[in-house]
């Protein structure tokens, strides 16, 4: 089970490297050079799509990527993000939408934010579906949240991401994804918690760290709209340094694995 697996990096204080993958090739490609998680990210909205934002992602669209992760990597860990409008509303109808995913070939479904999603999280696990929770900067809430800030500088606001933490854990989510918030509240939250935790932007302390693949190769400029884009600061271009793909991903693992990666530049 993902979950035990999951659970065995935690109590060993082995790093858990995870990258966004959307296809069959990649899938492989990430397998072989040591990514422990390959998660299908509805960023597929953004740097596959060209949108400007998450929220137009299908939950088929979600399952047809899953497939073909799945088909190239058969035994990896895969986790499926849960797209906009999938679970928020219906707890019927989060759970038809989870396990086609499952269905699909992922092990874990990720859904955002606390609150609503804490009772979403349980329901979910009750009916055996493995989740993974999503704090911090929710990219499905860019709107409500005024735009890519980060979250969690005040008091009220960390104290309010801590306690929606341990309530994830309590509903049973087996893995906490930290996005964009203080690298001091990110390590406190790890240390609180028995499940893994995974960082993008939220310091070296979590359990792990994951990238969208296009950003650590640097190949993403933003949507197709031609808005200015400013890649976020915890993105790192580790395709500039190493020549290839492979050695890329490779250099990213053990980056990861040995803590070099996030540095305090890469952190809030």
């Amino acid at each position: 089970m993902i979950a035990s697996k999951l659970m065995q990096f935690k109590q060993s204080g082995e790093k858990l490297a995870m990258l966004t993958c959307y296809d069959a090739t990649f899938a492989k490609l990430m397998v072989e050079q040591g990514v422990d998680i390959l998660l299908v990210g509805d960023s597929l909205g953004m740097v596959l799509q060209g949108q400007a934002d998450t929220l137009k992602v299908s939950i088929q669209e979600m399952a047809y990527h899953t497939s073909m992760v799945r088909a190239g990597a058969p035994h990896a860990m895969i986790v499926t993000d849960m797209p906009a409008n999938s679970y928020e509303h219906q707890s019927a109808d989060a759970l038809r939408n989870a396990q086609a995913l499952l269905a699909a070939g992922a092990d874990m479904v990720k859904i955002e934010g606390g609150g609503n999603t804490i009772a979403c999280t349980k329901y979910l696990v009750d009916h055996g579906i493995p989740v993974c929770g999503h704090l911090g900067f929710t990219p499905q809430s860019v709107h409500q949240l005024g735009g890519y800030k980060i979250q969690g500088k005040t008091d009220m606001q960390a104290h309010q991401i801590l306690h929606d933490a341990l309530a994830l854990q309590e509903a049973g989510a087996s893995l906490l994804v930290l996005e964009m918030i203080p690298a001091a509240l990110a390590s406190q939250i790890t240390a609180a918690l028995s499940i893994a935790t995974i960082g993008i932007g939220a310091g070296v302390n979590c359990d792990g760290q994951v990238l969208v693949l296009h950003d650590l190769l640097g190949i993403y400029t933003g949507p197709a709209s031609g808005k200015t884009f400013k890649s976020p600061r915890f993105v790192k271009n580790f395709l500039s340094a190493h020549g290839s793909i492979q050695s890329a991903i490779s250099h990213y693992v053990q980056a990861v694995k040995t803590a070099e990666f996030p540095g305090k530049e890469h952190s809030y």
